[in-house]
């Protein structure tokens, strides 16, 4: 980065830019890791010369949590990809089913919102379309955080539910869908788009839960690129221009995964079978009724404790899938 001129061309920092994040991200941690073996190689030393037993079984909790660390750090050296360290969009879509499905669809996004809030990423809704009678049929929030798409990049995919419905006089045993999709954030559109000629642009009043205060004036933006069809629509903002920007930024990433997808033969199946929401792709199931379990199908890891799982506890079925795909390639 000290070479004369190197930082004439954006386009020629940037890669070198994002792998430095990467690295850092990594090399950083592992160097406070080890100063922390050291202080407490000392430590232990201490309480061994004192023959304290306070001072050991302080020596001994800090041994978990620098071993606890090294874990977190090792899996995050298997988030190597172009995109991984960034932010990232994440959307939630339900499946065929009406209110079943919708209600599904709203508890999946209760459940990744307080895993947000759990490991500390800062989200903000960027489009939300309620159901007719309750739950949603779709919704997208823009995560920021460490590895946001890194880790998130492991729930992408169909969600099943199994449980006796609430919206069915007779209590019958139903079976629910909902997708989960997941774009990287690009600082930059790093594709080639025609946003007068490749792209339609239509704009709207914003509507629904929360949408009050922009509902006023036609601020609200959905785009359609005409060769591929792809849709994206954004209403968080008063501004129409702040709408548009946004809404400019989600469409670049989908075209970005679109290519990557051409490039890709399982990431090219996985794209077209996003929209079969339904028996056969769920990459996860939760069942709550006869019995109460949490399976994902990648990685045969199991829970029994639904209510933990369904309020966010789902870190160690994204920590078993990353090694998953690092043992497998996929």
């Amino acid at each position: 980065m000290g070479a004369p001129g190197f930082w004439d061309s954006q386009e020629a920092v940037q890669p070198a830019v994002a792998e430095l994040k990467i690295l850092s991200g990594v090399v950083t941690p592992m160097e406070a890791l080890l100063k922390r073996l050291e202080d407490l190689e000392v430590l232990q030393e201490l309480a061994l010369e004192a023959d304290s037993k306070d001072d050991l079984l302080e020596a001994g909790a800090e041994a978990q949590k620098v071993a606890a660390d090294l874990e977190r750090l090792e899996l995050r050296t298997m988030l190597g990809g172009t995109h991984d360290a960034g932010n990232c969009y994440f959307s939630v879509h339900a499946g065929a089913g009406g209110t079943e499905s919708c209600d599904w669809a709203e508890m999946l996004y209760r459940m990744y919102i307080r895993y947000f809030e759990r490991v500390g990423f800062k989200f903000n809704e960027v489009n939300r379309v309620d159901g007719e009678e309750a739950g949603i049929r779709s919704a997208t929030l823009q995560v920021t955080g460490e590895y946001a798409y890194g880790y998130l990049s492991a729930e992408r995919g169909v969600h099943r539910l199994v449980r006796v419905s609430p919206f069915d006089s007779q209590n019958r045993r139903h079976t629910s869908f909902a997708s989960v999709d997941v774009l990287p954030e690009l600082s930059d559109i790093e594709i080639d788009v025609n946003w007068d000629k490749d792209i339609r642009e239509d704009t709207y009043r914003a509507g629904g839960a929360g949408g009050q205060h922009v509902n006023k004036t036609d601020s609200a933006i959905r785009l359609t690129h005409l060769e591929s069809g792809i849709v994206v629509t954004c209403q968080n903002e008063r501004s129409q221009h702040k709408n548009r920007a946004e809404a400019r930024k989600m469409m670049g990433a989908k075209l970005y995964q679109l290519e990557q997808a051409k490039r890709d033969a399982d990431l090219a199946k996985l794209y077209s079978n996003k929209g079969e929401i339904s028996f056969g792709y769920q990459i996860r199931s939760y069942v709550l009724y006869p019995y109460q379990l949490v399976r994902d199908e990648r990685t045969e890891l199991k829970s029994a404790q639904t209510d933990k799982v369904l309020d966010g506890d789902i870190q160690e079925f994204i920590d078993a899938y990353l090694r998953h795909r690092v043992k497998t390639g996929k």
